[in-house]
């Protein structure tokens, strides 16, 4: 089976005593409150989603991977995981000392020992990472509400919280040995923040032609107004499995993290957590982790270019439609007939009709899919 990036599968869960240990001391610790965004990065780290981060990035890592997108070691990193603090509280804290990390309700969820803390440019990270300091970018608004200061360690994760969706949440060490129990030595990931239109199973049957088995994982976190709400994601897409799959070749299980849309950068992200669950291939489609007009719509396919040391084979797929006369899924290479004849797969168009209560054109849309979307009174986020 395919390595995990770095190597090794990062574990950082607390075992029972160490458990017990720190929620002795837990109320003589300084705590730093994080929001589910900041649990969802740590629990990724802590069960190896991350490889082979085990904490947040140190300063060296963060001016590495801002300007080089890679860690300080080379190995390909893009996307900064960070925990901030404000000037205060970071007085408070020393080197070498234990804080506790707590969620919004005070519960300690883990303790990260600091090795490092330091001030940054938010403009520099927005401009780096997002490609643009406009604040209009969710991405770039993120960063510029962000702290003053970063703190760099080692975490330990004393326990996943619960989500509404964990008959969907699997862990890398889980999800490689259900692909070794599949016989599957080829599994292409896919990563999606949508309900499925035609044009996704086309490109998931298409790359599960040429390979063992198709993990679908979509992003279960905050997104941006207007995105499909978590649980009509899942639930359209079990529908789609459940009729138009084979069920010894398809998986899915849920990544918990927020979308960040930093486009290229994001894709090699996707990228290195889908190589860490096992998968050997990873569909990357047009304008893959993008918002607005922010990036070239082939942007997060030719960054790859620039990382030939990744370990994990990208599948590109560019434009495809409808082809009314040809009667199927087609694309510039397949299609003889001129663009009149095509439908394209406009997410715009699509939810437009949701949004009235209309079934899209089965040219676009399973009809069992939209009736399950359509299941739900508001199937969008506020």
């Amino acid at each position: 089976m395919i390595p995990p990036h770095g190597g090794q599968l990062v574990n950082r869960l607390a075992e029972a005593g160490r458990k017990a240990d720190i929620m002795a001391r837990s109320e003589e610790l300084v705590s730093i409150t994080i929001d589910p965004d900041l649990l969802s990065d740590l629990e990724n780290i802590a069960t190896g989603v991350y490889s082979p981060l085990t904490g947040f990035l140190n300063q060296a890592d963060f001016r590495s991977v801002l300007n080089q997108r890679r860690l300080s070691n080379d190995l390909p990193w893009t996307i900064p995981i960070v925990i901030d603090v404000d000037r205060d509280l970071a007085g408070r804290i020393k080197p070498g000392q234990q804080v506790v990390l707590k969620t919004e309700e005070m519960k300690p969820v883990g303790v990260l020992t600091v090795e490092d803390k330091y001030e940054y440019d938010r403009e520099e990270f927005s401009r780096q990472v997002y490609g643009t300091t406009d604040p209009k970018h969710p991405g770039v608004s993120r960063v510029l509400a962000m702290k003053e200061v970063l703190l760099g360690g080692p975490v330990e994760l004393l326990e996943l919280e619960p989500t509404p969706y964990d008959r969907y949440r699997l862990s890398p060490r889980e999800t490689r040995i259900l692909f070794k129990e599949k016989g599957w030595k080829t599994v292409v990931g896919f990563q999606t923040r949508n309900t499925p239109h035609l044009g996704h199973e086309y490109v998931q049957k298409a790359a599960l032609t040429f390979t063992d088995g198709l993990f679908i994982n979509p992003v279960i976190g905050r997104k941006k107004k207007g995105d499909f709400r978590d649980e009509v994601i899942l639930a359209s897409y079990e529908e789609l499995i459940r009729h138009y799959y084979l069920r010894e070749r398809a998986v899915m299980a849920i990544l918990k993290m927020e979308m960040r849309y930093a486009g290229p950068r994001e894709a090699i992200h996707h990228a290195i957590i889908r190589k860490n669950f096992g998968c050997t291939h990873i569909i990357i489609g047009r304008d893959h982790a993008g918002v607005g007009n922010y990036y070239h719509p082939y942007a997060a396919q030719e960054i790859f270019e620039d990382f030939p040391d990744l370990g994990i084979v990208p599948l590109f797929f560019k434009s495809f439609f409808f082809c009314r006369k040809c009667g199927s899924i087609e694309n510039e290479k397949t299609c003889p007939h001129d663009s009149s004849s095509h439908i394209q797969f406009s997410g715009t168009r699509i939810r437009d009709l949701l949004v009235k209560g209309e079934i899209p054109p089965p040219e676009l849309m399973r009809p069992e899919v939209a009736r399950i979307i359509l299941s739900f009174e508001n199937p969008f986020n506020d």
